[in-house]
């Protein structure tokens, strides 16, 4: 499809669901290699037929600057066209909250969350202070780091020669990011013992489910924590749920506490985990048509269902829990969730920048709409005690405690 002719644009859309707050503090210090994801529609090109007398203006205007200023070799034409896009979507968020323009710099840990893999080391750093040696602050699983047996606390002195002294953590991030080689050498010291580390990056796949049995009162409770619906989580989740079914589970948690959504694909997959087909697991709404999506599943799942949630819980995630609960009587645990009732599509510049906007309301099956205020709000209202937020262990969750007691109390009706 060719590109816009006045812009220059390159511009493809990918539809998400989520909400972006302090993501990227998140993963501050994972992006250590290249995204290798990608998922776009074609939004298709302007219709110069249809321009607005005022949009045929603006390009009239943008069409006489070019040629009349002068100096025209200063003017940086994509800059200042990327001026005006990020000044109209500023102007759209006074009245649309989710709308945002972000640099590619700014999209990376952004990207990294949702595609749920990355190319790169597996590793998180951080410094004490900024004239202090990089170490490391956490390790992914089965990644290049874990596999080099490198270990949290290990403090990077070099790289390839280089002393992470002399670079802050995102220099660090971006040396790896940027090298064609694939190999690095680290000098690294653990304790009274330095030595050094031969790796390479490669793909590492971001862990968005865990799972496990909990046995209480002679029954089998499944737990599954999901944190974010990325690219992959739909893999991850069908595949834990399919291990605690062959463990004969009585009962399900579904725990979305702090999970603010993600790609609306996954979260459709997952429900059709639970429903069976052609009943309504969600509704999209633009200007007065609305349309109704249904699952695709083989069957409704008989076992009780609980849902753990807090006031981060968002977005896709309130998907999913309005379609089990409206559908087939899953409960809710915790305390209101947030209230993010619409749906934003993500449009890429050529130059790597990109912005949302929302493009549409989603309804709950029955036509519900959740947003601002309204929330989900909990069957069960609990708040979580001091005692987990002093040491975070699930003997101190009472919120899973009183999920674990709702469960087994459903199971008995």
């Amino acid at each position: 499809m060719k590109e816009p002719q006045e812009s220059g644009f390159k511009i493809s859309e990918v539809i998400i669901i989520v909400l972006i707050t302090c993501t990227f503090s998140i993963m501050a210090g994972i992006s250590y290699g290249k995204i290798k994801y990608s998922e776009t529609i074609s939004i298709g090109k302007l219709d110069e037929e249809t321009e607005s007398n005022e949009l045929s203006e603006f390009i009239k205007q943008y069409k006489n600057i070019i040629s009349n200023y002068y100096d025209s070799s200063k003017l940086d034409e994509e800059k200042l066209l990327d001026i005006a896009l990020e000044a109209i979507v500023k102007e759209v968020g006074t009245d649309d909250p989710h709308a945002l323009y972000m640099t590619e710099e700014d999209y990376g840990d952004f990207n990294i969350i949702l595609a749920g893999q990355y190319e790169g080391l597996g590793i998180g750093s951080s410094k004490v202070s900024l004239d202090d040696y990089a170490s490391i602050s956490y390790i992914i699983d089965d990644s290049p780091a874990s596999k080099a047996n490198l270990k949290v606390g290990d403090i990077l002195l070099s790289i390839d020669g280089k002393s992470t002294k002399e670079m802050t953590i995102k220099e660090f991030s971006q040396y790896i990011i940027d090298s064609e080689d694939k190999d690095f050498l680290l000098k690294v010291k653990r304790g009274e013992e330095t030595f050094n580390v031969n790796i390479t990056k490669g793909n590492v796949e971001l862990k968005s489910v865990a799972s496990h049995v909990i046995e209480q009162d002679g029954k089998k409770i499944g737990y599954m924590g999901v944190s974010i619906f990325a690219s992959n989580t739909y893999l991850q989740f069908e595949k834990a749920l399919e291990e605690l079914e062959k463990q004969d589970i009585d009962t399900l948690i579904i725990d979305v506490r702090n999970n603010n959504g993600g790609h609306l694909a996954e979260v459709t997959k997952i429900i059709s985990l639970f429903l069976k087909k052609d009943r309504v697991i969600y509704q999209l709404q633009k200007d007065q048509k609305t349309t109704k999506y249904y699952s695709h599943g083989k069957e409704d799942k008989e076992y009780p269902i609980v849902f753990l949630t807090n006031e981060a819980t968002a977005s896709a995630s309130e998907v999913l829990i309005l379609a089990i609960k409206e559908n087939i009587g899953a409960i809710t645990v915790g305390k209101k969730t947030y209230g993010k009732g619409t749906v934003q599509g993500l449009v890429e510049l050529s130059n790597g920048d990109k912005y949302k906007i929302t493009t549409k309301r989603w309804l709950s099956p029955k036509g519900n709409w959740v947003n601002d205020t309204e929330g989900i709000n909990p069957d069960v209202d609990v708040s979580l005690n001091a005692d987990y937020l002093k040491n975070p262990t699930d003997e101190n969750d009472n919120q899973l405690a009183e999920a674990i007691k709702t469960a087994l109390k459903a199971l008995n009706k």
